[in-house]
């Protein structure tokens, strides 16, 4: 996706519940200042601005937000698509139990694959298809 960064470090930091929902706050919104993102979070769940601000703060230096000042505000946006951080989570999960090695995570998501109904496993048939497709077409 245009404009979004792609992780360098596999090993995601851990997030938290209120980093997770201010997350999908900004990426439901896709930019917003710290008063927006309280508003439509903060106050559900009664904690301050402050807080809020300091949460968006961590995920800037994370390196899953990114920020620019308007006015006398920093505006808010996704560094990462949800697509790119669901991976490296998943990824680096999986690397911390299994290891570097590719087979044990190949072997892990087949057991969950194995779970899934028709419809899910007919629509990862066509995600492969298409990384497969994708992957020909840098090879020419």
């Amino acid at each position: 996706m245009p404009g979004f960064k792609t992780l360098k470090n596999l090993d995601v930091p851990p997030l938290g519940d209120l980093e997770i929902a201010v997350l999908e706050d900004i990426w439901r919104h896709e930019s917003s200042d710290a008063k927006t993102v309280h508003a439509r979070v903060g106050r559900l769940r009664s904690i301050s601005l402050n807080t809020v601000q300091s949460t968006l703060e961590r995920l800037f230096r994370k390196g899953l937000l990114q920020r620019e000042k308007v006015s006398h505000a920093y505006e808010y946006s996704s560094a990462v698509s949800r697509q790119e951080l669901m991976s490296r989570l998943v990824e680096s999960a999986v690397r911390r139990v299994a290891g570097p090695q590719p087979d044990a995570l190949l072997s892990a998501f087949v057991e969950i694959a194995a779970r899934a109904d028709d419809d899910q496993l007919r629509r990862l048939e066509e995600l492969i298809a298409r990384r497969r497709a994708k992957i020909d077409e840098t090879d020419l």
